[in-house]
């Protein structure tokens, strides 16, 4: 290891103890990754900008996470919470991915941790063979050549010891990042406003540790001026709450969506749908979320500086919208919708994703119905997702999240179903 100052070292304490050979990442060995962490504390930026980068592409390649990915989280907690070392506002934030991979998938409801460790459990319990034998019988039962070649194909992807491994990858890193929460929580008060908004990011996955970081976090919110720093906060404190703490949470962040910035607004409301809006009229916070989503009120720069949902606040918002269709469901579509028509490719996902559960509930293959028989608001939405350019509908995705409605794809099927002219 080349030479470092004394703070890198205390930082890096134990890294050579490892036997990261042993250990495998995205692209094999993973004796790479001491060398990358050590780069992370060099004064040299370029250096550490490449280290980061090849973090993300092997302990945590698309989102997957390695038998290595655990061992390096304690080194990665030590720099973030040492204020002599540089960019520690991205360890925080390569802390969070390790721990939950892209948080959307986990939006708008929180980590559901209890069914992520049974999930894990159910797979240890399992018969490889028996699980086999059924994939064998499944085959048998195709109804022609197609299918079965394409059944065949899902049973010899199946591979019951690495599916284990990748389980218990993820919860492995998750739970390492769990125990570095002692070390993160006083962060929360750091004088960097960087650090202090990565530090209530990553604490807002761990529901399981609510009973430590709840407090501080609501602590912050009479203390913390720096608006993006404070909307993380009010974000995390809706994330960890339960059906317990919710009406007494919601009444401790009314204050804040009828004041304040636009940031700070949205971020209590968003924290008061994940609550139920209890406590508040929840009225009040649907028409917040819908002003954004439908463009009322365009996105202010702060909104981007919140590392939730990548910044993309007109998706969070969509989603968010969705735990209030009940309560508000032609407001929520509506909105959901007008949002809809003024976004395009990859930032269209989430919010057509959000329309469709409003307007047609859970997905399911069986769709809709014939389009003269669905409401006008069922009917619009149907008209703005054929509407979107080629462009946006050219990405899988998309076609995937329309798909999984039970709608007709491609574009051109759409339109036809929607009686709009070819194009």
């Amino acid at each position: 290891m080349t030479e470092i100052n004394a703070p890198v070292t205390a930082a890096l304490s134990g890294l050579d103890t490892v036997d990261w050979s042993a250990l495998t990442h995205a692209y094999g060995p993973a004796d790479d990754v001491p060398g990358l962490l050590g780069a992370l504390c060099s004064p040299d930026e370029e250096r550490r900008r490449n280290a980061l980068y090849e973090l993300y592409g092997n302990i945590f390649h698309q989102g997957s996470r390695y038998p290595a990915t655990a061992a390096a989280v304690p080194f990665l907690v030590r720099m973030a919470a040492d204020p002599q070392l540089p960019d520690r506002a991205g360890c925080l934030q390569l802390l969070a991915a390790l721990a939950i991979g892209y948080d959307e998938a986990h939006l708008p409801g929180g980590i559901a941790i209890t069914e992520w460790r049974s999930a894990v459990e159910e797979v240890r319990a399992q018969d490889p063979e028996a699980i086999r034998a059924e994939y064998d019988a499944w085959v048998e039962a195709a109804s022609d050549d197609k299918e079965r070649r394409m059944r065949e194909f899902r049973r010899d992807m199946y591979d019951h010891d690495r599916q284990l491994e990748a389980l218990a990858a993820e919860l492995g890193a998750y739970d390492a990042v769990r125990a570095g929460i002692p070390a993160l929580l006083p962060l929360l008060g750091d004088t960097d406003a960087a650090v202090r908004t990565g530090a209530a990011y990553v604490l807002a996955w761990f529901p399981e540790a609510a009973g430590e970081s709840l407090p501080r976090l609501l602590a912050r919110l009479d203390e913390e001026c720096e608006p993006a720093a404070l909307a993380t906060a009010l974000v995390a404190v809706g994330l960890l709450g339960d059906d317990g703490s919710g009406p007494e949470l919601a009444l401790r962040l009314r204050p804040f969506l009828i004041t304040g910035e636009p940031v700070v607004r949205w971020a209590a409301a968003t924290a008061l749908a994940r609550l139920g809006g209890m406590g508040v009229e929840p009225a009040v916070t649907a028409d917040v979320l819908a002003a954004l989503v439908s463009g009322a009120e365009e996105p202010g720069p702060d909104e981007s500086r919140v590392p939730f949902h990548e910044g993309d606040v007109r998706g969070y918002s969509a989603a968010s919208l969705t735990l209030l269709g009940d309560r508000y469901p032609r407001k929520a579509l509506d909105a959901v919708t007008d949002g809809l028509a003024v976004t395009t490719g990859p930032a269209s996902f989430p919010v057509a994703a959000a329309a469709l559960r409003l307007a047609f509930g859970e997905p399911g293959p069986q769709g809709p119905g014939a389009f003269a028989e669905l409401t006008e608001a069922q009917r619009r939405l149907v008209r703005v997702l054929a509407e979107r350019d080629k462009a946006t509908w050219q990405w899988a995705n998309f076609c995937g999240i329309v798909r999984s409605w039970g709608l007709p794809t491609p574009r051109d099927a759409l339109r036809a179903y929607a009686g709009l002219p070819e194009e």
